[in-house]
């Protein structure tokens, strides 16, 4: 292989790396919408496991993590913009009491790579369970 095309290889590469990594910054798409007295938040997290997601508030700020193992392949790898990390923070159109970390704060559904959260206007703690 000539130095050439090393070089395109490795430029190449490193942009995929770059994309991914933009990738992970920007998603995962959310929807916040109004929803009588609930704030009904949709996010898409399509390929990660229920167990290996975090949903926190605090405050005014919802942060979702999720990790999943990254596949390693044997063969030439052309394009990889999957995420394997997420952790984002995102504004909440209002603030959450925080007095007591035991007390589940709204409720939250995954089916089918969709979380779907309902967090009720007047809510108390910080932690959101997954069902």
């Amino acid at each position: 292989m000539g130095i050439g095309t090393y070089m395109a290889k490795e430029v190449i590469k490193e942009i995929n790396n770059k994309s991914k990594e933009f990738y992970e910054f920007i998603l995962p798409p959310v929807d916040m919408v109004e929803d009588g007295n609930d704030l009904l938040v949709t996010i898409d997290l399509p390929g990660f496991n229920k167990n290996d997601i975090i949903l926190r508030i605090n405050k005014n700020i919802l942060t979702i993590k999720a990790n999943k193992p990254d596949n390693e392949y044997k063969g030439t790898v052309y394009l990889k913009h999957r995420p394997t990390k997420i952790d984002k923070k995102i504004l909440l159109p209002f603030s959450i009491d925080n007095d007591d970390d035991d007390e589940i704060t709204g409720t939250a559904n995954y089916t089918d790579g969709i979380i779907t959260l309902r967090i009720p206007s007047k809510n108390l703690g910080n932690r959101i369970q997954i069902s």
